[in-house]
C-alpha cells in the first residue's frame, strides 16, 4: 500500500504566493494522503487545526498538484495514525514557522504545526525518512526533497487505488 504527499503548486491565495516566493519553490502547501484517500493537513487560517478529511480531488484542479507516493507497511501506517490521534486539532504554528524561516534553527512550538512540518514528523516516526535534524526549514519544497525517491504522479486520478 502507498501513502502520497500532495504538493500544492496552484495559484491559491496570497499566503500561497508568499510561501512560494519566500521558499523559492513552486510548492506552497502539502497534504498527506492515506491509502483510503483521506488527507491529513493543516491550513494557516483554519480553526480546525490538524484534521483529516477526504482529499477533494473533484474540486481541486489536477494541474495545481503534484503527488509523491511511497510504499508503507501496516506498522508504518499505524504509526502515522497514532501520531495523528496524538496531534489532531492542534493549531497552526505561526511562531515556529516564522522563527524557522528567519533564523538558522528549526523552531518548534510543542503543540503547533504547519503542513509540511507535520508530514515530515509523521514520516520520520513511521520510519519512512531517516532524519530531520539537518533541516531548519521544513517547507513543502524541503519535504519534497526528503521523499524524492517516491513515485511521482501529476494527477490524483493516476494514483493506483488501494483495494
Amino acid at each position: 500500500m502507498n501513502i502520497c504527499i500532495g504538493l500544492y503548486k496552484g495559484e491559491g491565495r496570497l499566503h500561497n504566493a508568499i510561501v512560494r516566493r519566500w521558499t523559492k519553490s513552486i510548492y506552497s502547501h502539502a497534504e498527506l494522503i492515506l491509502p483510503d484517500q483521506t488527507s491529513i493537513t493543516i491550513f494557516p487560517f483554519s480553526l480546525k487545526g490538524i484534521h483529516r478529511a477526504p482529499f477533494d480531488a473533484e474540486n481541486e484542479p489536477e494541474e495545481d498538484w503534484e503527488f509523491i507516493c511511497v510504499p508503507v507497511n501496516l506498522h508504518q501506517l499505524n504509526a502515522i495514525e497514532r501520531f495523528y490521534e496524538q496531534t489532531k486539532s492542534q493549531q497552526y504554528d505561526w511562531v515556529g514557522l516564522l522563527a524557522s524561516q528567519l533564523g538558522p534553527f528549526h523552531i518548534k512550538h510543542k503543540s503547533g504545526w504547519y503542513c509540511s512540518e507535520w508530514i515530515a514528523y509523521a514520516l520520520r516516526l513511521a520510519g519512512i525518512i531517516d532524519t530531520l535534524h539537518g533541516e531548519s526549514d521544513m517547507s513543502p519544497e524541503v519535504l519534497s526533497r526528503l521523499i524524492s525517491s517516491g513515485t511521482k504522479y501529476e494527477k490524483f486520478s493516476d494514483i493506483p487505488v488501494e483495494a
